[in-house]
């Protein structure tokens, strides 16, 4: 395919409605909290269970996709924090870099990009990195974010992400979808119950884009944007050189799967971190700037910017030329 015509496939659609939901927010003044909780624990786990436990993909493609996902964060966190050191960034504004750096928007943006660019083998592969990443990011990430806002180092922050991570439906819905496969008892994909589950979560990619668009809407940018270019190259242009290396080197055997990983590590910066330094970080980056609008900086720009570099990086994809 031309660059013109996957953009045209996979990035216009999910444009235009992360757009409508840029303008809504704009014109009105709309929480996107309530829509949050909607997806998180009804729409989201509905599509990770169907996906999970309809895929063709095999046990082991999915513990070696594990494992690089895993690989994948913990290269990134090291590289970012190396980085950030080089260049003389202490706390707090070195750990919200790294989040920003490491964990890649895989839900709201990641997920439907993957689903139009790759079929249902990229939706597949996209919810499990979702899956992974989800709770990677509230323990290490509620790690990193807390320690710059805490003398304990943010060892209290970890048990408190890992006990969120026990509250996120997420991640009993891969245990289930898992079990199901194992014992073989995945119900028929044509039975009532089946169906209700897959147009609940099919629901979800248009909601998460929605919410992205209302997110970004919000965003209080000022004089911050020209201070993200450190976590721009990061993000959109080492990130898919780490995740090319982590991919070839664990050989997913199916090369939709591995090219799939490739572009769900591309994503721009999520918003998660933006909760994360919030709650668990110092509320100032350098005395004079809010964390908030560094990171609030960092997505806007790195979601711009991955217009034209995921088009490039999806046609190179495409072609076999990447991997």
């Amino acid at each position: 395919m031309s660059l013109l015509s996957i953009f045209a496939t996979a990035l216009l659609p999910i444009l235009t409605i992360g757009a409508v939901g840029f303008a809504l927010g704009r014109l009105r003044d709309i929480d996107p909290d309530p829509l949050n909780t909607v997806t998180v624990y009804v729409l989201a786990p509905a599509l990770v269970f169907y996906s999970l436990a309809t895929t063709d993909l095999a046990s082991e493609t999915l513990a070696t996709l594990t494992g690089g996902i895993v690989v994948y964060h913990l290269v990134m966190i090291l590289v970012a924090g190396v980085v950030a050191r080089l260049l003389g960034i202490s706390e707090p504004i070195l750990g919200a870099l790294v989040l920003v750096s490491a964990f890649p928007n895989s839900g709201n943006y990641g997920l439907p990009v993957s689903s139009f660019a790759f079929g249902a083998t990229g939706r597949s592969t996209a919810v499990v990195y979702l899956a992974v990443q989800g709770v990677l990011i509230y323990t290490l990430g509620v790690y990193i974010a807390g320690r710059g806002g805490s003398d304990d180092g943010g060892r209290a922050t970890w048990r408190v992400g890992l006990g969120r991570v026990l509250r996120i439906p997420l991640v009993y819905a891969v245990a289930l979808a898992l079990i199901a496969r194992w014992l073989g008892v995945v119900p028929p994909t044509d039975i009532a119950a089946m169906q209700t589950l897959k147009l609940v979560g099919d629901s979800a990619i248009p909601v998460m884009l929605l919410i992205l668009g209302i997110q970004l809407s919000d965003a209080d940018l000022g004089s911050t944007l020209s201070k993200v270019g450190v976590v721009s190259g990061l993000k959109m242009v080492v990130a898919p050189a780490v995740a090319v290396g982590v991919a070839l080197v664990a050989g997913f055997g199916d090369p939709v799967v591995a090219r799939t990983f490739v572009l769900e590590s591309a994503m721009p910066a999520a918003v998660t971190p933006l909760i994360l330094v919030a709650e668990f970080g110092d509320t100032e980056v350098g005395g004079a700037i809010p964390v908030a609008e560094f990171v609030s900086a960092a997505v806007f720009a790195t979601t711009l910017l991955s217009v034209p570099l995921l088009s490039v990086l999806i046609f190179l994809l495409d072609a076999g030329v990447v991997v």
